[in-house]
């Protein structure tokens, strides 16, 4: 049975609905002020900002999406036990939505289907907090300390997407690295392969002899390293490739 190593990029994502963040038509592209929704600076040192990043996110396409057809083309994969890798440089948790499970899937940027205190580390569903957004606009850590005499922790909570200034989450390259050099294939899925590191996957792969698929839009600056290239609607080429892949 084959082992299929899997990267996804903002393609997969504007299949179900949601508007990418650099592309032409790009959310930031339009209106780059709105990067500092993901300012780490700011939302630290900034309640305004803080406020204004979390209504801001409520209110994105991201948050209220839904998996489309090739999110679930890849949950079909990993049902059938092929998929050893799961990759991918979108934080808006369709693939968690659609039924991949954290056995493949790395977030390389991070997720905004969870969040955590900044300083006692505390986890939360983001859902949890973004119902009552209304109530509590500047979401803080609800959590006891018994050290503290059980008095609430009151750090800031931020979701686990990575913003401009973060580290990458620790482990998830390595990681990465190590199953596409170990699988029989590796699929990049919606991807520019202009953002690093996550675009490294692809030479890393290359240079380790596996096979690799490149199925976007738009050329990439690693097509010459593909050995199959698709340059078709993401939303019926990936369930198309899912099933011919499983019917091998």
């Amino acid at each position: 049975m084959k082992k299929i190593a899997v990267l996804t990029g903002a393609g997969i994502s504007t299949s179900a609905g949601i508007p990418d963040f650099r592309g032409p038509e790009g959310v930031w592209t339009k209106h780059p002020e709105q990067q500092s929704v993901y300012d780490i600076d700011a939302f630290l040192h900034d309640q305004q900002a803080r406020e204004y990043s979390w209504r801001w996110q409520k209110e994105s396409p991201v948050w209220n999406a839904q998996p489309g057809e090739a999110h679930k083309a890849l949950a079909r994969l990993e049902q059938a036990d092929m998929l050893t890798l799961l990759a991918t440089q979108n934080f808006d948790a369709l693939h968690e939505k659609a039924g991949n499970t954290d056995k493949v899937i790395v977030n390389l940027h991070g997720t905004i289907g969870t969040s955590h205190c900044m300083t006692c580390h505390a986890k939360y569903d983001t859902a949890d907090i973004m119902d009552r957004l209304d109530e509590q606009p500047d979401p803080h850590c609800r959590r006891k300390l018994p050290y503290r005499g059980n008095m609430p922790c009151n750090g800031l909570i931020k979701t686990d997407v990575v913003y401009f200034g973060e580290m990458l989450p620790e482990g998830a390259m390595e990681t990465s690295m190590k199953r596409a050099c170990e699988a029989d294939e590796f699929w990049v899925i919606g991807s520019t392969l202009e953002v690093f590191p996550a675009a490294s996957l692809v030479p890393v792969a290359a240079q380790a002899g596996v096979p690799i698929t490149i199925m976007n839009m738009g050329r990439t600056q690693y097509d010459r390293l593909a050995t199959r290239l698709i340059h078709e609607d993401i939303a019926v080429a990936l369930p198309r490739l899912v099933d011919e892949t499983l019917a091998e």
